[in-house]
């Protein structure tokens, strides 16, 4: 079952409210037959906490950002907030905003295994009361071949690592050297859709085949 825009599809009257302004999470999300009613990016601090662990930074920033946008709207609704996270053992990698920040993930992360955390949230609105919170966490291993210098300026120069976790983007260039991967790989671009799917059939309606 598609579930299209103010559609009553689901029976309950309420709205799908993404609260990401990721294509990527949005994508994903159609590929299942889901298309949020409406998308609002939460507005939220995303920086770790002191000493923060990858683990409980990944579900913090999730609950917020579905809490955040929850909390904005006065109309039934079901929230998805979700956050990724790429970790090099304790260490939270941030998202690649520029060049050098996503040549030094690379560098970090050029033959070695890392972890790739997804949170995912969802939050009701007060409005719909018959909806229950949930959340999950999703973790993938991703191993890089060694990367040469020369392999890392065209990742680089490819650009398709601006704004990503870690400095990359598994569904882009950086496919080719991606030597092992386990556990969700709709998780490692940004939302892990077994699990989404699962906690949207234990909500009440029908959210989904």
């Amino acid at each position: 079952m598609t579930r299209t825009p103010g559609s009553s599809a689901t029976g309950t009257g309420a709205q799908l409210v993404l609260a990401s302004a990721s294509p990527r999470r949005l994508d994903l999300l159609r590929q299942i037959g889901l298309t949020p009613d409406r998308v609002i990016a939460a507005d939220i601090d995303e920086s770790p906490m002191q000493g923060e662990l990858p683990r409980a930074y990944a579900l913090r920033m999730a609950e917020e950002k579905a809490d955040a946008v929850a909390s904005s709207l006065d109309v039934p609704a079901l929230v998805i907030g979700a956050d990724t996270v790429v970790a090099a053992g304790r260490r939270i990698l941030p998202k690649a905003e520029d060049a050098p920040t996503a040549r030094r993930c690379l560098s970090l992360l050029s033959g070695r295994r890392h972890c790739v955390l997804t949170a995912v949230t969802l939050r009701p609105t007060a409005a719909w009361t018959q909806g229950r919170a949930s959340t999950r966490i999703v973790s993938s291993t991703v191993a890089f071949s060694r990367l040469t210098p020369r392999q890392t300026e065209a990742l680089i120069a490819a650009g398709d690592w601006q704004g990503k976790a870690g400095g990359y983007a598994i569904q882009g260039h950086a496919a080719a050297f991606v030597r092992f991967l386990s556990g969700s790989y709709s998780g490692v671009v940004g939302l892990p859709l077994f699990e989404v799917a699962q906690m949207l059939r234990g909500q009440d309606g029908d959210w989904i085949a």
